[in-house]
């Protein structure tokens, strides 16, 4: 599985967009021409980009550059992780990142290219659950098994951010994470290989009938929900 397509489609089949898209144009009514940094799939750039408007994406994975093509319409690809991208200064009137680990590793410094790129406003959607935030579906998992920091989100971003960088506005939203799984098992094994667990580790079917207990009946396979809660900071450049 790749980890970046498994988590896009989860994306896909949650109610992401229809939650957290309303509010940032509550806070945002006009995002102008945007620019995605970690763009993804692109779901949530595709639904806050203004029709008519050009809208550009940086995007490092071809996996998720396919994804960004089928798009319509497309954006403008620049095949660039956010500190090799090469952008034109104040070209876009909107900078929208959503759940990148650069919130996390450099938050001052991609805060910085942010409003650098920006003409207008900078939008960042950071988690702000109490959970893990790396390995996909690692939320339907005790602790014990994923051993990740369950800080939320929000609290390493506000944390690694001067006092004069601090976002001017901040709302919350609460969603799902719902991913439809086809194959329960292979799923299932593959958490189990992402935690580095060997093959006769007698976790293994307890980590499976764990994932079954949780899943319920979905057309195209079984649903795993996880609810989460995402944090939107706006900053205004003028």
């Amino acid at each position: 599985m790749n980890p970046l397509e498994l988590y896009a489609s989860a994306i896909d089949t949650s109610d992401y967009v229809a939650r957290v898209a309303p509010l940032v144009r509550l806070l945002l009514p006009a995002s102008g021409e945007l620019l995605d940094v970690g763009a993804g799939g692109g779901q949530l750039g595709s639904s806050l980009q203004e029709q008519g408007l050009p809208w550009t994406a940086v995007e490092p994975s071809p996996t998720m550059r396919a994804r960004l093509a089928r798009l319509n319409p497309p954006p403008r690809v620049i095949a660039a992780g956010w500190q090799d991208a090469v952008v034109e200064p104040a070209m876009h009137d909107t900078v929208l990142a959503a759940t990148m680990p650069a919130f996390f590793d450099h938050t001052e410094a991609f805060l910085a290219r942010c409003r650098g790129w920006a003409r207008r406003a900078v939008v960042w959607v950071v988690p702000a659950h109490a959970g893990p935030r790396g390995l996909c579906f690692a939320g339907c998992l005790p602790f014990a098994w994923h051993g990740e920091d369950e800080t939320p989100g929000i609290d390493i971003v506000r944390r690694g951010l001067a006092a004069d960088s601090q976002p001017h506005e901040t709302a919350f939203v609460d969603w799902t994470f719902s991913g439809v799984v086809k194959d329960l098992d292979r799923l299932s094994a593959y958490l189990a290989d992402r935690l580095g667990w060997a093959a006769t580790d007698e976790r293994r079917p307890r980590l499976a009938a764990h994932l079954a207990a949780q899943a319920r009946p979905d057309s195209a396979g079984v649903r795993l929900d996880i609810p989460r809660k995402s944090a939107v900071l706006i900053w205004r450049l003028r």
